[in-house]
């Protein structure tokens, strides 16, 4: 299945300037959206800078896109009415201007952070409850159910990443478990553009193939991508990597701990 026009929100960011690339090669047509000016880099590029909070901007910058990828928000712990405004506002308005623009299908950036409290002896699945980690991984819960509302409610075809620890290698030893690399990354986000139309709504760990991952990989059935790295060819270069890990832990690991989200909180 070809891409067609694609549109990217958040393509300024550091996933969104990652896969622009990717996807320019290969899309007819790339709509990219972020609140701060880009630059046009190629002859199929097409520019706006929107804020995501402005759904009218919003509903004309996707405007004949055949799918969307939504990667606009804030990427961590924050004042939950920043996040509110930022992750759970924005998505509702990309997925409106979806609904009412006709665009066929929506991949909506969600994060392993909804389910950070569970164990890291645990191997998690994209079907249990959720358990978020702090106010972010809240929000990226309440973006989910939104996805949830639009396929069930309205019709849409929507795919939603929990995406693990982008990065270029893994330089932490919970990366070990969490990693996920360019490369994979740009595997998911295709798989999840072309997935069958026939999918009304998917949630999906993304992640790469490492042998120490606390999530289960996509059903094949649902996402059609295997990744193909493995942070554990880095783990000789990575402090502590050989020291045992307990079991109990939170997979969240730092984010975990009251300390992250107390700043946050109003006094």
């Amino acid at each position: 299945m070809g891409l067609g026009t694609v549109a990217v929100t958040g393509a300024a960011g550091t996933i969104g300037s990652a896969v622009r690339e990717a996807l320019g090669r290969e899309a007819r047509r790339l709509i990219l959206l972020d609140r701060v000016p880009l630059r046009r880099e190629a002859e199929n590029e097409e520019i706006h800078t929107v804020d995501l909070r402005d759904l009218p901007a919003v509903e004309v910058a996707l405007a004949g896109a055949d799918r969307v990828l939504h990667l606009g928000g804030l990427p961590d712990e924050a004042p939950l009415p920043d996040l509110l405004q930022a992750n759970v506002l924005g998505t509702h308005h990309v997925l409106e201007a979806a609904r009412r623009t006709g665009i066929a299908r929506v991949v909506l950036a969600g994060s392993n952070r909804v389910t950070g409290f569970y164990p890291v002896g645990h191997r998690t699945g994209p079907h249990e409850p959720v358990r978020p980690d702090g106010l972010y991984g809240v929000s990226k819960v309440a973006v989910e159910a939104l996805g949830q509302l639009y396929a069930d409610k309205f019709g849409l075809s929507v795919i939603c990443l929990r995406i693990g620890s982008f990065e270029r290698v893994p330089t932490e030893v919970r990366h070990l478990a969490t990693w996920l690399s360019p490369r994979d990354a740009i595997g998911y986000v295709r798989a999840a553009l072309t997935a069958a139309p026939s999918t009304r709504f998917a949630t999906a760990y993304a992640v790469s193939a490492n042998t120490r991952r606390f999530w289960e990989l996509p059903d094949p059935a649902v996402l059609a991508y295997v990744p193909v790295d493995d942070a554990e060819l880095h783990a000789r270069d990575i402090p502590g990597a050989g020291l045992p890990s307990d079991p109990d832990a939170p997979q969240a690991g730092p984010y975990a701990l009251p300390e992250f989200t107390l700043e946050h909180l109003t006094p």
